[in-house]
């Protein structure tokens, strides 16, 4: 009895160590916790962003975040952050005034914690001001990309049915094309009206049908 018993729990165990090796490891994503709702959802928004349309995200952060893009690069492709990471650490240090590169140092020194205890530690917490400006942060990114959203208004927004919104400057560059085309149309429509003035103003005065054919009736 007590030998059947016995191989009953080693077949057991053996049957767990089969169906523990032929689950799939699971990857950890990126460790939101901000400690707001609103701002974990947009943050979860912005990553799909970031994997579906890279290079307007890469400018993002370059252009309005003040990231170098090489440090950008090294994150994503290097060392494996998700571009929610990538882009809550340059938030932050964007709001504080500092190197993207000393909010990711922050963030190594105590890798697993969360961006809610680095933005703590760096003397931004949930409802103060710095906070409230790293929500509007995200509006105005949101914007750029195309996209109206309100602060604390629930809104989904599925980035991969995106074109990945205008970009930054293009706004502007389209702005100045529409400019070049205007200036272009009215200089073309202008010279050729004076042309057609002239041509007709000098048909006029040779008088085909005036001056030429009074002479020749006129002579006796």
């Amino acid at each position: 009895m007590t030998r059947n018993h016995g191989l009953h729990a080693l077949a057991l165990a053996l049957g767990l160590g089969l169906a523990s090796a032929a689950i799939p490891a699971q990857t950890v994503g990126y460790n939101v916790r901000t400690g707001d709702v609103w701002v974990d959802t947009r943050l979860g928004e912005i990553d799909d962003y970031g994997r579906h349309h890279r290079e307007p995200f890469l400018d993002e952060m370059s252009g309005y975040y003040g990231a170098p893009r090489p440090l950008l690069v090294d994150l994503l492709d290097d060392r494996g952050w998700a571009p929610a990471d990538v882009y809550y650490a340059c938030a932050i240090a964007h709001a504080l005034g500092i190197p993207c590169v000393d909010v990711v140092h922050e963030y190594d020194r105590h890798p697993g914690q969360g961006w809610g205890a680095v933005a703590k530690r760096l003397g931004i917490k949930p409802g103060s001001a710095a906070f409230h400006a790293l929500k509007r942060g995200q509006v105005d990114t949101y914007g750029r990309w195309g996209q109206t959203i309100v602060v604390d208004r629930p809104v989904h927004v599925d980035w991969s049915r995106s074109n990945g919104g205008r970009g930054p400057g293009s706004r502007d560059n389209a702005g100045s094309q529409g400019k070049g085309h205007g200036n272009a149309g009215a200089g073309n429509h202008g010279n050729a009206g004076k042309n057609n003035g002239n041509k007709g103003r000098g048909n006029q005065k040779k008088g085909n049908s005036g001056n030429g054919g009074g002479k020749g009736h006129g002579k006796p």
